[in-house]
């Protein structure tokens, strides 16, 4: 195969994207908008099965994305410049994964041509989490998921 006939994930870094390649490799798990805890003593990073109100429970999509930041201000943008600091996203980030040289899964829509396959994979967090909306910021430890990736 040639150089050519890669797909761009493949011949590009990071940096290198056009911001439509930067977007398309959001699989639309909706993981990254899922409350996270931070231990300050160790860094290690907790999710919780609370989702940012932003998200939409059935598309897994922001319902408000160009808007987003000014929103929800503590909402994290992900950039190619940034991509060393990927550790906190799910281990099945493309983001993440490209970032530490890995290979996308066979479910990322890149790849199977489906959007639809993140959801038969059990990757995305449809309909498995609820809205930051119906629970008190000092309950979100109540919340927090016992899987070391979670869903």
């Amino acid at each position: 195969m040639l150089k050519s006939e890669l797909p761009f994930w493949k011949t590009k870094a990071l940096h290198e994207m056009t911001v439509d390649e930067w977007e398309s490799l959001c699989d639309g798990c909706g993981r990254c908008c899922l409350q996270k805890l931070e231990n300050k003593k160790t860094g290690k990073v907790y999710y919780t099965s609370v989702a940012c109100y932003l998200l939409n429970n059935e598309t897994c999509r922001c319902k408000s994305y160009k808007e987003r930041t000014r929103l929800v201000p503590e909402c994290v943008v992900l950039k190619p410049e940034t991509a060393i600091r990927f550790r906190w996203l799910p281990v099945t980030c493309a983001y993440r994964l490209l970032a530490e040289g890995k290979e996308l899964s066979w479910w990322h829509p890149l790849l199977s041509g489906d959007p639809d396959t993140v959801n038969e994979a059990g990757i995305s967090v449809r309909g498995k989490v609820i809205s930051e909306e119906y629970v008190h910021p000092d309950d979100l430890e109540n919340y927090i998921l016992k899987l070391r990736t979670p869903f």
